[in-house]
């Protein structure tokens, strides 16, 4: 099976290769400035704490927010680590750089983890199991907006119109791409911009965009905000849209965003989403993969606080919805909890 994204994959490269020399400038300031009288030469470098880099997405969705919150939560509890969240493109830039060993932990919608997993999609001709997870977070509601008036109701109306698909290199794309071909529509029926969140919002409030895909967590910043000065509306799916989906990808189910998410919203909307997962690799000492998963699920209430998803996250919500195995230190951490470990989260020995 080809990359779903061959016609970008050579930016994405060059991109990734540029920030990697501005990573490794910008994360070396950042951790001089949180060592502080560590890094003037007081202690031995053995003294200091190691590096820990979480990719998130954009600053306009929920990834980023709470990636902050749990960066800071692990960066509080393990003493010997810090860690901080990383701007990115989203999952499948995310899951490229935590299979080249430039991060250590990914968000990733768990279509892209099941890709990545199983090296198949845009990671064809990966090495398969590279990848495990760590924790389920929460459903990954997919959300299709435009304006009243625009004359947007449904997909089909999508033909012919300017319609942003996500950044490049974002689950967002995935999803929007998977959802649109599955029900018979391509890039061709109309002129997809690959936009960010942001930047989402800001073409539709000002016209330059019909609509646009959003994977993400509800409420959304950027939705929120395009909701404040435009009356919006949110695409309902079709039972028949999310079926025909779901049969593409094994990890879509039914879902809804909710009335009163964003202004002006007085009834559910009928959607799909994929969950979230932190990703991390397989290779990641299990004494690591333990601390982590124990300490985000043990700040569940302090996560809940800086975004209504953080309720969502348990060892539950972990053992039903992840698309692909635990890391074996995660693992452990659910069994010393009273957790039975489901033979399909059972990592391949």
């Amino acid at each position: 099976m080809e990359p779903r994204y061959a016609d970008t994959e050579s930016a994405d490269v060059k991109r990734v290769q540029r920030r990697r020399a501005m990573r490794k400038r910008g994360l070396f300031s950042a951790l001089l400035a949180l060592l502080g009288p560590l890094a003037s030469g007081g202690c031995s470098a053995g003294d200091r704490p190691e590096f820990l880099a979480l990719a998130t997405a954009g600053t306009g969705g929920v990834y980023y927010l709470l990636g902050g919150s749990i960066a800071e939560v692990w960066s509080r509890e393990l003493p010997d680590r810090v860690a901080v969240a990383e701007v990115t493109g989203g999952s499948v830039e995310n899951l490229s750089l935590l299979m080249s060993g430039q991060v250590e932990v990914a968000f990733s919608m768990g279509t892209n983890a099941l890709e990545a997993y199983d090296a198949a999609g845009d990671f064809t001709g990966r090495a398969a199991g590279d990848v495990l997870a760590l924790v389920a977070l929460y459903p990954n509601v997919l959300q299709v907006a435009t304006l009243e008036g625009s004359g947007v109701a449904t997909l089909s109306d999508l033909a012919g119109r300017r319609v942003s698909v996500g950044a490049p290199g974002s689950g967002t794309e995935v999803a929007a791409r998977t959802l649109l071909e599955a029900n018979g529509i391509s890039y061709e029926d109309f002129e997809p911009q690959r936009l960010n969140f942001n930047e989402t919002a800001n073409a539709i409030r000002d016209g330059t965009v019909d609509a646009g895909f959003w994977s993400a967590g509800p409420p959304t910043s950027s939705i929120m905000d395009l909701a404040t000065v435009r009356e919006i509306r949110l695409l309902d799916l079709a039972d028949a849209e999310v079926e025909r989906t779901a049969a593409v990808d094994p990890t879509v189910s039914r879902d809804i965003i909710p009335s009163g998410a964003y202004r002006g919203m007085g009834e559910d909307v009928a959607t799909l989403s994929t969950p979230n997962i932190l990703v991390v690799g397989a290779d990641m000492p299990e004494d690591l993969a333990y601390a982590l998963a124990r300490t985000v699920l043990e700040a569940q209430a302090e996560l809940a606080g800086a975004h209504p998803v953080g309720s969502q996250i348990s060892a539950e919500y972990t053992l039903a919805a992840s698309p692909i195995p635990l890391h074996p230190g995660a693992a452990r951490y659910l069994r010393e909890n009273g957790h039975d470990i489901p033979d399909r989260l059972l990592p391949v020995p």
